[in-house]
């Protein structure tokens, strides 16, 4: 058990609060699938239009080059490229899929009892994670234990900044007004919890066994705390 003086926790959600499996194995396939199909059909979009637009820009092609900018959003999902114009339209994408039963997003059953303890202690909750704001709504909206975004204050994505850079978590700190100190960022990923710690976070390295190869060296030697559940999580305001 760790324990951990703080005003408010910022949760990551792929190997931390949720199988990397499902995200890998189930949510980019479908957005595979399907890609080609929506962005042809769903050009005009204002939304979506958006998107392609930046995605030309990025590699050089013209707006209208539809193959070459599907070709683009393709190669960049097999790379799980974290491009924010790509994570914009997967969140489109698995919207569909979410609303049609194709699949509802797993968690942990531990970050669920946590998470609703928390919240009912008071203490605020927020998710910084690669996929877009809307995606996150949407993972937690059709969870396998039902909606549970009223569990959380805001979402965090891309546009803060990439997650492997500390002035990205300072922005998150400005944006949920509190300072750095006072917030716990859990994450599986070291490179991101060294970018909340030298924002001044606290951290804590979520190491799942399913997700996570890290022997018990690494996580001995790591300048994070290191847990295995987030049952052994414990906060003090």
């Amino acid at each position: 058990m760790h324990m951990f003086k703080a005003k408010a926790i910022l949760t990551d959600i792929e190997g931390t609060t949720s199988s990397i499996s499902f995200v890998r194995d189930v949510l980019f396939p479908y957005a595979a699938q399907h890609l080609s199909m929506f962005v042809r059909a769903n050009a005009q979009d204002p939304a979506v239009l958006t998107q392609m637009r930046a995605v030309a820009q990025e590699v050089g092609v013209a707006e209208n080059n539809y193959e070459a900018i599907i070709a683009t959003l393709l190669q960049w999902i097999a790379e799980d490229c974290k491009a924010t114009p790509l994570k914009a339209l997967q969140g489109m994408l698995w919207e569909h899929g979410y609303k049609n039963q194709a699949y509802s997003a797993h968690v942990y059953e531990d970050a669920v009892k946590q998470l609703q303890a928390w919240h009912t202690a008071g203490i605020p909750l927020f998710v910084y994670s690669s996929g877009s704001i809307q995606a996150q709504k949407l993972f937690f909206g059709y969870s396998e234990f039902g909606d549970m975004t009223p569990l959380f204050a805001d979402y965090f994505d891309t546009t803060s900044g990439a997650k492997q850079e500390a002035a990205s978590y300072q922005r998150i700190a400005e944006a949920m007004h509190l300072s750095p100190e006072n917030t716990l960022f859990l994450s599986d990923i070291a490179a991101e919890l060294d970018a909340a710690k030298a924002a001044g976070m606290q951290t804590c390295w979520l190491v799942r066994p399913q997700d996570n190869a890290a022997d018990d060296a690494a996580i001995a030697s790591s300048q994070h705390p290191a847990v295995r559940s987030f049952s052994e999580i414990a906060i003090s305001l």
